[in-house]
Parts: C-alpha cells; sequence; structure tokens
C-alpha cells in the first residue's frame, strides 16, 4: 500500500509507478540504482562530514552531485552529465507549482509562547499567545505563520522531547519583567548559538553597576529590540564602542535611540532611527501654530482708573 505522501507526490509530477517483483524474479531490478548511492555514500560521506547546519550539509551534496556529472561509470564511454544531457529532451517538462513536502500543522499558542510539534516545542513572538498559528514542518527547518505572515523560523530538532527557543520572541514581556532574564532558557539557547555575545554580557554587567539590577537589564532589553532594525554584527559593534565611551542605556540625546556605527562607517553619516522612520512619514501639510489671534487682546487693555 502506497504512503499518502508518495501518492501527492507522485501525482504532482504525473508519475506512474512500477514496483519491483517480490522474491528472485525482481532481486535485479533495482541493483544499479542502489549501488551507486552505495559509491556516492563510500566518497563523499566516509568519514561523516563535520557541518553546523543540514543547509551546510546539503550545499556540500549539491557541490558533489555537479561534479559527479564528470564522472564515467566503470568503462561506459560517455560520462554521467552526457547521458542525461541526451535524456533530458525526453523527459517531461516539471510543473510550474513546486511540489510541497513540508507537513502543515495547525496549533495553539501556549502560555509560555511556544507550540508542540511532534514532541518538541519551539517559541513564536508573545504577542501571538492563545492564537493559532499554521507550522510548515521540513526536512530540516520549522516556519511557523500568523495568516500569510511568517512569525518564525527554527532549525528542526530531530531528538524528541526538545526545546527550541528565540529570545527576540520574548522581549516584550521582558522588557516588563527584567528579573526573568537571568535565568531565561532562551537567553541560554542565546549564548550557545552566539547570538548572545560576550560584548552583550560585557555591557549588561556595566550597565547593572551604573543603574542596579532591574534599570540596567531593561536596558539590555531596550538595545536588544534595536537589533530588529539593525545588522547583528553592527548591534555588537556598537554595543563595544558604547562600552568605551561609557553609554549605557539604548537613547542617544536623552530619547533619540541611536543607531550603531560599523568601525568601517563614516560617523558623520550616521542617523538615529527616530529619523529614519520620520523620513518615512509624509509630508505635514498642516500650517505651523500661531499666536496672533491672541495680539488682538493686547489692543484691548482696561483703561486706567482715575487716581483720588
Amino acid at each position: 500500500m502506497e504512503a499518502e505522501r508518495w501518492t501527492a507526490f507522485r501525482s504532482h509530477y504525473g508519475l506512474e509507478a512500477l514496483y519491483c517483483q517480490p522474491g528472485i524474479r525482481g532481486a535485479h531490478e533495482k541493483g544499479g540504482v542502489e549501488g551507486q548511492i552505495g559509491w556516492f555514500r563510500r566518497n563523499h560521506l566516509v568519514p561523516v562530514p563535520e557541518v553546523d547546519t543540514l543547509a551546510e550539509l546539503n550545499a556540500m551534496i549539491e557541490q558533489w552531485d555537479e561534479a559527479d556529472n564528470a564522472r564515467r561509470i566503470r568503462s561506459r564511454p560517455r560520462t554521467i552529465g552526457e547521458y542525461f544531457a541526451s535524456e533530458q529532451p525526453l523527459l517531461a517538462p516539471l510543473p510550474d507549482e513546486p511540489f510541497e513536502t513540508g507537513r502543515l500543522f495547525t496549533l495553539r499558542v501556549d502560555r509560555y509562547s511556544q507550540i508542540s510539534v511532534r514532541t518538541n516545542r519551539y517559541s513564536v513572538p508573545v504577542r501571538l499567545i492563545g492564537r493559532s498559528v499554521r507550522a510548515m514542518l521540513h526536512t530540516s527547518e520549522l516556519v511557523v505563520y500568523d495568516g500569510r505572515e511568517e512569525v518564525a523560523r527554527h532549525e528542526r530538532l530531530i531528538a524528541k522531547g526538545g526545546t527550541r527557543l528565540e529570545l527576540d520572541h520574548y522581549l516584550e514581556a521582558l522588557v516588563r519583567k527584567p528579573g526573568a532574564l537571568p535565568g531565561a532558557t532562551a537567553l541560554y539557547q542565546a549564548r550557545s548559538a552566539g547570538r548572545f555575545t560576550p560584548v552583550h554580557d560585557a555591557w549588561w554587567a556595566t550597565a547593572v553597576k551604573a543603574h542596579g539590577e532591574r534599570d540596567g537589564t531593561r536596558a539590555l532589553i531596550e538595545v536588544l529590540l534595536l537589533g530588529r532594525h539593525l545588522p547583528h554584527e553592527h548591534l555588537v559593534t556598537g554595543l563595544a564602542a558604547a562600552l568605551k565611551t561609557g553609554a549605557l542605556t539604548a537613547e542617544e540625546d536623552g530619547n533619540t535611540p541611536a543607531e550603531p556605527v560599523p568601525p568601517t562607517a563614516d560617523r558623520s553619516k550616521a542617523t538615529s532611527l527616530a529619523s529614519r522612520r520620520l523620513a518615512h512619514l509624509p509630508h505635514d501639510k498642516q500650517p505651523l501654530p500661531s499666536v496672533a489671534h491672541y495680539d488682538q487682546l493686547l489692543r484691548l487693555r482696561r483703561p486706567d482708573r482715575p487716581t483720588s
């Protein structure tokens, strides 16, 4: 009996399935294919490559696959790529729409701002607590949507009972309760992933020393919120520069959030996030305020009273 996803796959691409004969009669039917898979595994995957992500491994396999086009199988006169070039015109064209290989789930966000997908838990932004979201589970990643908007993307957890949290998803809650940050699992995972760097920790420690535990931690969270508008490396560079100058808040000139400037940037051209946002606002056509109407009151002074 065919698996449901295989039936959907071959229906999408218009494939006609032809299965091997059982027993000795069909023992020869898969030998060539499996033999080449074994050759590829022995030559490229032994020893097992060391990579940080599945995406990196997939990129390496794609490069090996492209290079394999120049290989000849045993004593055959043409290469793999040449054989494929002669067969390609005989193949049916691919459909316009790609086949969605992921599995779709509709899930409710719990009070911890997490969803449960196949025994593992993943975080989403805290504003979605109590709402239903759609989660598309792929081989190497999980993508979460609120309506049509992508709200979270995680590397997929392979083992059971795991948890993957994104610190950025909790910032709105943490800015109200900064005391929860030091022991947060999301912070631990951010450190492990290298997103929360020693520069962050150094700036945080200095801010706490200057402003106290609560206010110093809140200042750090406000800086992390700025990271939504800046490249990560620019934010780290800005924190390092702030440590040298003693800038220990997320603000500049009293109430304007400043944009960290990378070392190679021209600081005379640096602009604040507030200025950048104002630049995108429509032109204000309202006239400037005037006090001219009040000037007429100056002409209505009461006459001086006669003196006795």
